[in-house]
């Protein structure tokens, strides 16, 4: 089969599934303060570290050419940008192992990986990223695999565009720049690439100086001291956090993870350029994501778990183990281990306790399923004046404020409450 006949077959397949299990209410964590700018419609003049630009506009964009809801204008967004990347996932792999089934194996590691899939089912920014993420790694792997010369600059061009969606992705430049060192001799194909990207990556800073906003604009929070804090650990909490990234990793690649881990070894033993490309940019990823001091670190793995999944893809080609090739299709069952996880843990009293806890915004199945289909909603935690036993200030603050507004647009409380 045609790879992009296949890529079209998958891409489907996740839209379906991810708009099946999509948030029924607007969710907790960030969901609010993303819905409220694109239900106001203002576009978003400023690149901070916490507007995410191109993300709100595009939301924003959808909204106002279709007359749809800020609602559905971002569910629109964000469930089409994660099938998406499941495709650009499953064909990266194929242009690696040139397999068929070990690319659709990938795809499907990668788009039931229990961050990814959460991700896709609430709003949040972190798909949308995945997207133009994807598309840099699949621009790398051309490029060393296929001597594709024309995805040296494509790669410059992706990177420098998925900046101004997430500014977390500057931990990729290493990566970038040994990515075009490797292809030095290749000068006007890297100058290019080099070119594409500073002048769009610098153009953050130009869009921000330009209304009165400091150099470093585009890089700090005001809301917060999270890159600071993150200093300020313990030894003990620093090797907390590492085992705690050592379970997400698991979490969402279950068995699979040992063949990650195959592929690495064999990608290092076969193209060892692209391999320290890939490692470089893991190493920085995985570093930040693990010791980043907020609650939520798990979401900052994705761009790891990403290159991981290739990783995976590469170990299912290269294991020359018969069996593997036939049972590679229990992936689809992926699933099951998440309902599985969250038996074992629901039986305990440490678990039935966390679950107790959190119960306001959907206790245990909240952390441990990815689909967020028939969700508790923060709308109506907060018309109900209800406490959380966490600081949630910021969401019930934005909530008000888009509760006003949708009463203002002749909405009612009975209304709201269903959003």
């Amino acid at each position: 089969m045609n790879k992009y006949i296949s890529a079209g077959f998958i891409f489907f397949i996740f839209l379906l599934i991810y708009y099946l299990g999509s948030f029924t209410r607007i969710p907790f964590a960030d969901a609010i303060g993303f819905i409220l700018p694109v239900e106001q419609g203002d576009f978003e003049t400023t690149a901070t570290a916490t507007t995410h630009f191109l993300y709100v506009n595009t939301a924003i964009f959808i909204k106002n050419i279709t007359g749809i809801n800020a609602i559905e204008a971002s569910r629109f967004l964000i469930i089409t940008s994660g099938a998406l990347t499941v495709s650009v996932i499953y064909l990266t792999v194929k242009s690696i192992t040139k397999l068929e089934w070990a690319s659709v194996a990938a795809a499907f590691i990668f788009g039931f990986s229990f961050t990814f899939w959460k991700n896709a089912e609430i709003v949040e920014v972190y798909t949308y990223n995945s997207l133009w993420l994807s598309l840099f790694f699949f621009s790398l792997v051309k490029s060393f695999a296929e001597q594709k010369k024309l995805h040296i600059p494509l790669a410059g061009f992706f990177f420098a565009i998925s900046l101004w969606v997430h500014i977390q992705n500057i931990l990729l430049i290493p990566a970038f720049i040994l990515f075009l060192y490797y292809f030095r001799k290749e000068t006007k194909y890297v100058y290019s690439s080099l070119l594409i990207f500073l002048l769009i990556f610098g153009s953050i800073t130009v869009l921000n100086v330009s209304q009165g906003l400091s150099l470093s604009s585009p890089y700090f929070s005001e809301r917060g001291e999270w890159l600071s804090n993150s200093f300020k650990k313990t030894f003990v909490q620093y090797l907390q956090d590492l085992v705690k990234s050592v379970v997400y990793i698991i979490y969402n690649f279950n068995v699979f993870t040992l063949l990650g881990i195959a592929g690495i070894y064999f990608l290092y033993r076969t193209n060892k350029k692209m391999f320290f490309v890939f490692f470089t940019a893991s190493l920085c990823v995985y570093g930040f994501a693990t010791f980043y001091a907020v609650t939520d670190n798990y979401v900052f793995f994705i761009p790891f778990n990403m290159i991981f999944a290739l990783s995976i893809g590469y170990g299912l080609s290269q294991v020359q183990y018969p069996w593997v090739k036939k049972w590679s299709w229990v992936c689809i069952f992926i699933p099951l281990f998440y309902v599985l996880s969250l038996q074992i843990v629901s039986s305990t009293e440490k678990g039935q306790d966390f679950g107790n806890y959190k119960k306001y915004k959907g206790g245990l199945e909240y952390y441990m399923y990815p689909w967020m289909n028939n969700n508790v909603g923060i709308l109506e935690f907060t018309i109900d004046k209800k406490v959380a036993p966490d600081l949630i200030f910021w969401m019930t603050e934005e909530a008000e404020i888009y509760i006003e507004l949708l009463k203002s647009k002749g909405f009612t409380e009975k209304e709201i409450r269903k959003l």
